[in-house]
């Protein structure tokens, strides 16, 4: 379960200040998946970054029980003179998960074949997001945070990703963003759009979508 205590924050882009929360009082359950929706530059990637504990909130606090992911998909942690197995190695090892598991389960869902032993510097980066999202898979957190992962990659590899991820929910929860609608509608039984810093609620998805369109539509 994930608990934000009166979060806010806000930040300054070409003098214009973006507003993310503004004294946001939420809770997302351990058990199934919210859709965060909301216009580009809304601020859901921001929310993301301060519940995975990469980002700092400005004022308020978020309450975590369980094992919660960082966001799925980012690869920039990635060491770029190690290998991918070097890298899933290592972080088997921080995250205290078998090491030999994590390596086959990670080669196999990659399909990086001989790249998966060079160094992650020459991935392109269609084959770091491959890497990053298997890594994430392969261990067992209790809220998967997911940042438009599955946009990533062709037709084939986004089935699998969503196959393996669905599979993650029979046992976890998680919060998703992604503009992908159709994704919202197969894989999430709640959303919540995020406007001027605020979180509107929905367990019905086609009414939080129709939210999500008209405030993109008014925003050109």
């Amino acid at each position: 379960m994930i608990r934000l205590h009166n979060l806010s924050k806000s930040y300054l882009v070409n003098g214009v200040r973006t507003v993310v929360a503004d004294g946001l009082n939420a809770t997302f359950e351990t058990r199934g998946a919210t859709a965060l929706l909301g216009r580009n530059g809304a601020g859901k990637s921001s929310l993301l970054r301060m519940i995975a504990g990469t980002m700092d909130p400005d004022d308020g606090q978020i309450v975590k029980t369980g094992r919660v992911s960082w966001p799925v998909g980012f690869a920039g942690s990635f060491h770029g003179d190690l290998s991918g197995a070097q890298n899933a190695r290592f972080i088997a090892r921080v995250q205290g998960v078998d090491t030999d598991e994590m390596l086959d389960a990670v080669a196999r869902f990659t399909g990086l074949g001989a790249h998966f032993h060079t160094p992650v510097k020459t991935y392109s980066a269609g084959m770091r997001a491959r890497l990053a999202f298997a890594v994430s898979m392969a261990i067992p957190f209790d809220t998967y945070l997911v940042d438009e992962v599955t946009s990533v990659g062709d037709a084939e590899f986004k089935r699998k990703s969503e196959a393996l991820f669905h599979e993650r929910l029979q046992h976890s929860g998680a919060i998703i963003v992604t503009h992908a609608l159709g994704l919202v509608q197969r894989l999430c039984d709640k959303a919540a759009v995020l406007d001027h810093g605020r979180l509107t609620f929905y367990t019905d998805i086609d009414q939080a979508i129709r939210h999500h369109q008209d405030l993109c539509r008014s925003h050109g």
